[in-house]
């Protein structure tokens, strides 16, 4: 795998971590090409039931390479700008990677880094974590769903402040403002990531990745629409679902229950 990614394979999960922390592991087109090439082979990994993304150093990701961007030669130069035809957007990538993901935000956020955390299932921040959308001030039109993701997670006031503004929100405003999933101290970062992995790991596998699809299904579209969709997916699965196997799992939730109490 690209020295521009670690990748750390953990007890059924992975920690995938930008490197270029001189860069504030901004994305290059190299560091893109190797996400998706990551996330490619994460995807069809069997053995990898869940994925938290962080950043080494300082920065989780400082978005896309400004000094590409600059290059007349670069990625703006190219017909299709960005996301030239034939080039598929890491960051919508990791939005359908069936399996969780966790990003564990550890310093500044910004624009299509902003994107990449948004993309995951839940956001765990540090302490040190500050949130920017620059996209207005830099000149360039989101191409990862900032546009239209953040204001159906904060509201679309709030999201309009920060689009329009292009100022930082830090980690415990973003905790009061509904971004983050909770705010915990830098050295507590990946610990309090990988319990909330392994919390969602102790589901079975083809139970979590249904639900997260149907959970996802239904934020894209309107809400009758998306009751329509829980209930013809709560059908189909009552339909393959046998009375011991809710015996089974009914019974390692008591004993959950009685474990998380002592």
């Amino acid at each position: 795998m690209s020295a521009l990614l670690h990748i750390d394979r953990r007890d059924g999960y992975v920690l995938l971590s930008l490197n270029r922390p001189e860069a504030l592991n901004a994305l290059s087109q190299s560091l893109v090409a190797a996400l998706a090439e990551a996330l490619d082979t994460l995807e069809a990994d069997t053995a990898v039931r869940g994925m938290i993304v962080t950043g080494n150093g300082r920065a989780f990701c400082a978005g896309m390479d400004i000094k590409e961007l600059q290059d007349p030669d670069g990625p703006l130069g190219r017909p299709g700008g960005l996301w030239e035809d034939g080039a598929l957007n890491p960051i919508l990538r990791l939005r359908a990677f069936s399996k969780p993901t966790i990003a564990a935000v550890n310093g500044v956020t910004i624009t299509g880094g902003f994107e990449l955390a948004l993309a995951c299932d839940l956001i765990v921040a540090s302490t040190n974590a500050r949130f920017a959308d620059t996209h207005a001030r830099v000149g360039i039109i989101p191409g990862g769903g900032l546009s239209q993701h953040l204001s159906r997670v904060i509201g679309i006031h709030r999201a309009k402040e920060l689009h329009l503004t292009g100022n930082f929100l830090s980690a415990e405003q973003a905790d009061r403002w509904g971004l983050v999933n909770r705010v915990v101290e830098p050295d507590e970062l990946l610990p309090a990531s990988e319990a909330l992995m392994r919390d969602m790991l102790g589901i079975e596998q083809d139970m979590l990745v249904a639900y997260k699809q149907l959970i996802d299904r239904g934020f894209a579209i309107g809400f009758g629409d998306a009751l329509a969709e829980e209930a013809r997916t709560a059908k189909a699965e009552a339909n393959r679902t046998e009375a011991d196997d809710i015996a089974r799992r009914r019974s390692a939730l008591h004993d959950r229950g009685r474990t998380q109490s002592a």
